[in-house]
């Protein structure tokens, strides 16, 4: 039987190994993509390593979704981000917030549900890009990924918005790929599992990993499990005030 160093020693020399795999991977995708597109000089080997890592270091089909991005991105934010002009009414229901970190130190962002109303696709498609663009400037040095928490409390028809949702889950599997850490949905209405049917289909195995339903009786225990009282919004037993996107 292996002693307990033995062990500990086996599991550092597979982490090194594993290490090593990525940078080199990560290497031979950037050469990949900066032939097919130049811009790719301009992105990082953190970004490169996200993308590797959420398609199992697979490098041909990282890169075709590195480069289906990089086009994206030079489409849809074009002056390399999203300005509140654009944004207007999403801003205005004031339904995004984003404040505190949990125990691993990813942002907390909690999103209001019933505060959504169906406007514009595009513009909340751009709310989200505004919003999870802000999410990662603010991650601190070393950290890549933040908590969502979706309270869903009131939530009714009109805030069904089923395009809208489909439109936002593109955009974080597709162009933020490993930046949720985790997604808690609480307050869930019966009413919201119709919905729920119809979205459950397009979220890829590794996003439906992150995503935890909580019972009403045991929200706080769950949430404390993951977040420290003092960085846990007022809303839910905590200390901090919850903090609108655009002001944090």
């Amino acid at each position: 039987m292996e002693s307990k160093d033995s062990v500990k020693a086996n599991g550092a020399q597979d982490s090194l190994e594993s290490n090593e795999i990525e940078q080199s991977k990560v290497g031979i995708m950037r050469a990949l993509v900066e032939r097919q597109d130049p811009s790719a000089k301009e992105v990082d080997n953190l970004t490169i390593r996200r993308f590797l890592r959420a398609y199992d270091l697979d490098i041909e089909k990282a890169s075709t979704l590195l480069l289906k991005y990089l086009s994206w991105r030079r489409a849809f934010v074009p002056n390399g981000y999203i300005a509140e002009s654009e944004i207007p009414n999403d801003l205005a229901h004031n339904k995004l917030f984003m404040q505190g970190v949990d125990k691993k130190g990813h942002p907390i962002v909690v999103v209001i549900g019933a505060r959504h109303v169906h406007t514009s696709t595009d513009e909340f498609k751009r709310f989200v890009v505004y919003s999870l663009d802000k999410i990662c400037a603010s991650m601190p040095t070393g950290q890549e990924k933040f908590i969502g928490i979706a309270d869903l409390q009131g939530w009714g028809y009109a805030n069904s918005d089923i395009r809208g949702y489909l439109a936002s889950l593109s955009i974080v599997q597709d162009c933020y790929p490993e930046r949720l850490s985790k997604f808690f949905i609480v307050h869930a209405p019966y009413l919201f599992m119709t919905a729920w049917k119809t979205i459950h289909p397009f979220i890829d195995n590794k996003t439906r990993q992150k995503v935890v339903f909580v019972e009403n009786k045991k929200l706080r225990s769950t949430l404390l499990n993951e977040i420290d009282e003092s960085q846990l919004p007022e809303m839910y037993g905590g200390k901090l005030s919850l903090v609108p996107i655009q002001d944090s």
